[in-house]
């Protein structure tokens, strides 16, 4: 049998159990779970909690994720306002202008590869790298 990881975005709430399984007896600890397809179900506390952060306290690999399935993300430290990453997807598209026209011909098709962008606290866009620090922390978030 294969071995499975996954993320997605969900909604939750601390919820007691108000069905009887083999496990679990009415009246249980857990959570009352709602997936992006709107299916909900009940999830033992334990379970939910291995499994499951808060978006407020994100880490850098979940931030990732979250970039992945179109969602903006900061770190709830950074002191500039408006400031998030993004990830840029990649895309082909034809030498028509500097900078790349002094390396490539015109119309040659160049293979732009998938990047982390950060939108500046004064409305720039950079590319981005991150810090051992950023690597490192839990406080990464999604931005609405």
């Amino acid at each position: 049998m294969k071995k499975y990881i996954g993320t997605k975005l969900i909604q939750a709430e601390p919820a007691l159990s108000t069905k009887e399984s083999g496990i679990h007896p009415i009246g249980s600890q857990g959570y009352k779970v709602i997936y992006p397809d709107g299916y909900a179900s009940w999830s033992p506390k334990e379970e939910f909690e291995k499994a499951y952060r808060e978006t407020s306290g994100m880490s850098f690999g979940l931030a990732i994720e979250a970039m992945k399935k179109g969602f903006k993300v900061c770190r709830a430290g950074w002191n500039g306002k408006g400031m998030f990453l993004f990830l840029v997807p990649g895309s082909q598209f034809k030498v028509s202008r500097a900078p790349l026209l002094g390396i490539y011909p015109e119309g040659t098709e160049i293979n732009y590869c998938p990047h982390i962008d950060m939108k500046t606290a004064d409305e720039k866009v950079v590319p981005w790298l991150a810090s051992q620090t950023d690597m490192l922390a839990d406080d990464w978030q999604i931005v609405e």
